[in-house]
């Protein structure tokens, strides 16, 4: 039995601002480093990957569900990418996922479409990435689905890229909770059996919203990404003045309630100030 679910997403493989190994090659065999702030990003990854998942899953099996935007794609004409070849976008994302796919206690990976402006329309570029990646395929044969419903341990969970977002920091719980309700409503609708837990991602900041239910807690959660502020994010007004979230989400079935989350979150400091 696996009780442990990591999920994570958003690496946005191929952008100057998405999560990168310390050296990439691309195709034409030219070497590019990572950034300053990319190296600190990329010390949280081993950070994530090789202290707090061991930590928080107690050392036993878990599976893990990446929850879409393997790829930062050439999208809305944007001059930040590393290569706008998509072969060299996947194979850095390769380079970042394959290690912590094929660690021993990895029982399981499964890969959720996300944005079409980054991983192609029908996410025909992440459909490529995970079967690479031995996604597990859905019923379809497709190795990255646009969502997932997963039965552990007696829970139900929903996993889906995709969730609204906001430019004010004061409505950030109203899209989350909202799914929340809609599951409930949808699956009172037809009879079916309600979502314990929804996970969405593609806001790059982490939330939760956590309502009780007759299993314990229902609870929707937004995960972190692993991309730093765009020059998007910094026209926005919630952009502005704050950061973008890094980092992942455990789900766990045992020790707590039936069913509970656990989340590890970075954030990059502000610029240096400017003394006069």
């Amino acid at each position: 039995m696996v009780n442990n679910i990591i999920v994570f997403s958003d690496i946005h493989a191929g952008c100057r601002f998405g999560l990168c190994p310390p050296q990439v090659k691309l195709d034409e065999g030219n070497v590019v480093q990572h950034s300053k702030l990319q190296a600190v990003v990329w010390s949280w990854w081993l950070e994530f990957t090789n202290e707090w998942i061991p930590q928080v899953t107690r050392g036993e099996p878990y599976v893990l569900v990446f929850n879409g935007d393997g790829l930062d794609g050439d999208h809305h004409g944007s001059k930040s990418q590393i290569s706008h070849n998509y072969s060299d976008q996947i194979n850095i994302a390769k380079q970042i996922l394959l290690p912590i796919i094929s660690e021993p206690q990895c029982k399981g990976y499964y890969h959720i479409r996300g944005t079409e402006a980054h991983v192609g329309k029908s996410a025909e570029f992440e459909e490529i990435l995970a079967r690479e990646l031995g996604a597990i395929p859905n019923d379809e044969g497709n190795h990255a689905r646009w969502e997932m419903w997963m039965r552990f341990t007696g829970g139900l969970i929903h996993f889906s890229h995709h969730v609204g977002t906001t430019s004010s920091a004061a409505y950030e719980s109203t899209a989350v909770y909202k799914e929340l309700v809609e599951a409930y409503n949808e699956a009172g609708r037809w009879g079916e059996e309600s979502p314990d837990i929804i996970v969405r991602s593609h806001r790059h900041r982490y939330f939760k919203c956590e309502v009780p239910s007759d299993k314990g807690s229902g609870i929707a959660v937004v995960t972190p990404g692993w991309q730093l502020k765009t020059p998007f994010v910094h026209r926005i007004a919630l952009g502005r003045a704050g950061t973008a979230h890094v980092g992942g989400i455990l789900i766990r079935h045992g020790d707590e309630d039936p069913i509970y989350t656990r989340n590890f979150i970075k954030k990059v400091s502000r610029p240096k100030e400017v003394v006069i």
